[in-house]
């Protein structure tokens, strides 16, 4: 069972690494979205056929994502999920890995390095998580919504597409960590309510990173941080544990390449040369 979730898991990292080059092309086209006015912002995307069918492999995603929670524990998928950067760059280079820079050539196999390390990990391992209490699964979904309220509407002195990224990131993770809670049953599906407004400002955050940068940039950082989180809140929230031995120490380092190849795909400083496209393409 913890197989088919982590595979789940991997399937809806594909498609919605499909589905935000979708999302992004449609929204690079529009007049610019602005987040104070969100119903005008929701009805200029849902107007255009090709976001709409972002949305749709996006949907597909969450779906096998909400099935895969319910098989294997947070950490765990968002771990695997991470890895779903690495099926955007591919799609954005159109298959062939030739025409990536070297940078996202490192921080793919970072992340495919990343899967592998994971896998080896929970060869013969029995993995549980826990129901968190109430006070501190509260704490992380107001934390995940201050700092990305924070990133929205503060000038920190970064490039906008990084904070809307991070933003929308932040919102993500807040999103999935109530996916987490609702299917907890029982009285946990009162978080279904925090989980429709986290995915929804997320989505309005990230189109709009989409018209500052490249998708790559804007869908990066997301992923960065909309996994980082959830991984953290797997541990300390949902009290999962490591592997002892040499399974733990691959686990851990299986995290962190995962994340070290989000971080170098999320280049603010040249996103619009995360793909070096070739003149015969």
């Amino acid at each position: 069972m913890l197989a088919l979730g982590l595979a789940l898991g991997l399937l809806s990292a594909i498609a919605i690494g499909w589905a935000y080059t979708w999302q992004h092309d449609a929204a690079a086209g529009m007049e610019p979205l602005s987040l104070r006015h969100p119903i005008r912002a929701i009805r200029l995307l849902i107007r255009h056929r090709g976001w709409l069918i972002g949305l749709g492999l996006e949907s597909g995603g969450w779906l096998l994502y909400v099935a895969a929670l319910r098989l294997a524990p947070l950490a765990l998928v968002q771990g695997v999920s991470a890895a779903g950067i690495a099926v955007l760059a591919l799609l954005a280079a159109r298959g062939h890995p030739r025409r990536l820079s070297g940078r996202t050539q490192l921080a793919t196999a970072l992340a495919v390095g990343g899967l592998v390390l994971l896998s080896l990990s929970l060869v013969g391992v029995h993995v549980v998580d826990h129901r968190p209490q109430a006070v501190a699964a509260v704490g992380w979904l107001v934390a995940c919504g201050v700092a990305a309220a924070a990133l929205w509407f503060l000038p920190l002195g970064v490039p906008r597409a990084a904070a809307l990224g991070l933003a929308s990131g932040a919102f993500f993770a807040g999103g999935d960590i109530s996916v987490k809670l609702f299917v907890e049953g029982g009285w946990w599906l009162v978080a279904l309510g925090p989980m429709i407004g986290f995915y929804v400002l997320g989505t309005l955050c990230l189109q709009s990173a989409f018209q500052h940068g490249d998708a790559l940039t804007g869908a990066g950082i997301s992923t960065l941080a909309t996994n980082a989180l959830p991984i953290a809140a797997g541990f300390v929230l949902f009290g999962e544990s490591l592997p002892s031995g040499a399974r733990g120490v691959a686990q851990v380092a299986g995290f962190a390449t995962i994340v070290a190849g989000a971080i170098l795909l999320a280049d603010v400083k040249a996103p619009g040369q995360a793909i070096a496209a070739t003149a015969s393409g």
